[in-house]
């Protein structure tokens, strides 16, 4: 059985010294600063908790990319197993696809001056994306296939039974409107997934985080923040425009993003048109019944 995790400890010791993983050490040290960092690990626990994510003893491997959100992910999973608040072992991993200009001594540097345990793994996907791609296509699709299964294979070489992924918020709203709008379907990107093999779990403990938050979160504790625009990547492609237009819906709504994250959990199959979830045909009225 998984174990839940432990119950929250009082805000008013959440900042006690020697209380929180070293990285936490050159925080700041400001008010904005301290409800941020409560919100978010609040956020982490409680969605590490409804799906039952965590269990004693497990070995996690966190993909960690250079990016804000594998950082910031990093970050508080490193803290909340400081506090005994997560019992598992943690092991972030760097793929590095080969990228022109990926900056290779950034994560290794930052992950040794800090003591935490990682593996750093070299694999030239980027030639491949390059040779497969036509000209004018994005890259994005095949290159994500390619890092999760080597992710994977790095997770069963390493014996973690759990990939770690850094998505959030607004990664789980534009999968659902690109899956919506282009795909012809309701699907975004669920807190936990089994992989096809059914040996690794894949957990998104940030997905109900909001993007600014966690921009805003690894701002403030300086991370050395490697671009994502290393391989070059295309402008106008379908994902940046649904942002854009989900940006823009909560520039004139403000709120809408977390009402509509709210109603992904929220979901009435009856209401919907999928006969394999609801059977219509067989929905009838009390009149009906008595004929």
């Amino acid at each position: 059985m998984l174990d839940k995790v432990a119950d929250p400890e009082p805000d008013e010791v959440f900042d006690a010294d020697g209380g929180a993983h070293p990285l936490f050490r050159a925080a700041p040290d400001s008010v904005s600063f301290r409800k941020l960092r409560k919100r978010l690990t609040r956020q982490v626990r409680e969605t590490i908790e409804a799906a039952a994510m965590a269990r004693s003893g497990a070995r996690w491997l966190v993909g960690i990319s250079g990016g804000k959100d594998s950082y910031a992910l990093l970050a508080i999973l490193l803290d909340l197993q400081w506090r005994g608040h997560l019992p598992v072992d943690l092991l972030a991993c760097n793929l590095d696809q080969g990228q022109p200009n990926f900056p290779k001594q950034v994560l290794p540097n930052f992950l040794t001056r800090h003591g935490i345990p990682h593996r750093i793994e070299y694999r030239d996907t980027y030639s491949v994306v390059k040779e497969k791609v036509p000209s004018g296509a994005t890259y994005c699709s095949l290159c994500s296939r390619l890092r999760r299964g080597n992710l994977y294979r790095i997770a069963r070489e390493e014996g973690c039974e759990v990939l770690v992924l850094g998505h959030h918020r607004e990664d789980c709203l534009e999968t659902f409107f690109m899956n919506l709008l282009q795909g012809g379907r309701l699907s975004a990107m669920p807190p936990k997934l089994m992989n096809d093999e059914g040996d690794v779990a894949v957990l998104r403990p940030l997905i109900r985080s909001a993007e600014d938050d966690v921009a805003k979160f690894s701002a403030a504790m300086a991370f050395p923040i490697i671009p994502c625009d290393l391989c070059g990547s295309q402008d106008g492609l379908q994902r940046n425009v649904v942002k854009s237009m989900l940006a823009d819906l909560e520039a004139r709504f403000p709120g809408r993003k977390e009402t509509m994250i709210r109603a992904l959990a929220n979901v009435r199959p009856g209401h919907l048109l999928d006969h394999s979830l609801f059977d219509f045909a067989r929905l009838s009225s009390k009149q009906d019944a008595l004929s």
